[in-house]
């Protein structure tokens, strides 16, 4: 929680993180790599929707500048204070599973964390903010709260199973972050804008010739774009409202249907050929045997070889 404090002039390092600054802005990922001193142990982006980093850094003690993305965080283990000041208060908070930080864009204030810390960042953009605004038919956004180590379980897990689904399939991949981007951002509107949107409930899914449509398309083994920008203006809706009548028609995201399209394809290509687990890993488009050995894994519980051989 935030608590004003008296003047002083150590305070002053910093511009008051609640009034715009006009100046240049750094892209989030290069000054977040200034700051914590260190390269993302894992990173993703989209240009179309953001970016998404999982970072281990030691403690830090800096000013984070103007970025020109929202920074929205969270802490998958540990539990740790963390003080963040800017021009006219401080706040301090612990830094735990379960809790967020927001650092609005253009903001700025100095940060004191005194030891080690895992953290899952996501990079969102205002105009990704202002589009899915305007999709979900909501007010226009206000600005963003400071956040500092704030209960919000749901965008909390929400960030945490980004660090968990970078599967090693680049299609897969990329629908996961585009649709994590609408959730995430559909969260901030309603819980942490200035002026919360509540969004219109889901009326119905798809028609079914638009379904199908979408379903060959995800279905499709040539180089068909499945992104969720073309799987949305083939339906001819928008993103926002695409996701969720396929959810509504479906009971599965789109990127859920795929993965255990994917899946299905991958049993009965083990069970019924003697092609190569690595072959198999590229057919479905894997960047090595061993990430899809990790995500089959992970869906069934057995690796590739050892499901084979149980079904044979």
């Amino acid at each position: 929680m935030s608590n004003p404090v008296p003047h002083d002039p150590l305070l002053d390092t910093t511009t008051d993180a609640h009034r715009p600054e006009t100046g240049p802005r750094s892209p989030a990922d290069q000054e977040m790599a200034r700051v914590l001193k260190t390269r993302p142990l894992r990173m993703a982006s989209d240009p179309s929707s953001g970016a998404i980093a999982y970072w281990t850094h030691e403690a830090l003690h800096d000013v984070v500048r103007p970025m020109a993305d929202h920074v929205v965080m969270t802490y998958p283990a540990g539990s740790q204070l963390l003080e963040r000041r800017n021009g006219r208060s401080v706040a301090i908070g612990t830094a735990r599973p379960g809790v967020v930080t927001i650092i609005p864009a253009g903001s700025t204030s100095r940060w004191d964390i005194h030891q080690r810390m895992h953290v899952i960042q996501i990079y969102l953009p205002q105009t990704t903010l202002e589009r899915v605004a305007g999709e979900a038919k909501t007010a226009r956004p206000g600005d963003l709260l400071e956040q500092t180590a704030h209960p919000d379980s749901v965008t909390s897990q929400l960030l945490m199973s980004a660090a968990d689904a970078l599967e090693g399939s680049a299609t897969l991949d990329a629908l996961f972050r585009q649709q994590l981007t609408e959730l995430v951002a559909t969260r901030l509107l309603a819980v942490h804008a200035g002026a919360p949107a509540s969004v219109e409930p889901t009326v119905g899914g798809l028609a079914p010739t638009v379904l199908r449509r979408a379903i060959e398309r995800l279905r499709s083994d040539s180089d068909a774009d499945v992104s969720l920008v073309a799987l949305a203006a083939d339906a001819q809706l928008s993103r926002f409202h695409f996701c969720r009548a396929f959810k509504e028609s479906t009971g599965l995201s789109p990127h859920a249907w795929l993965r255990q399209h994917r899946l299905e394809q991958a049993m009965n290509l083990l069970r019924d050929t003697d092609e190569t687990v690595i072959a198999i890993a590229a057919r479905l488009g894997y960047s090595s045997q061993t990430a899809f050995a990790a995500a089959f894994k992970k869906l069934t519980g057995d690796t590739p070889s050892d499901w084979r051989r149980r079904m044979r």
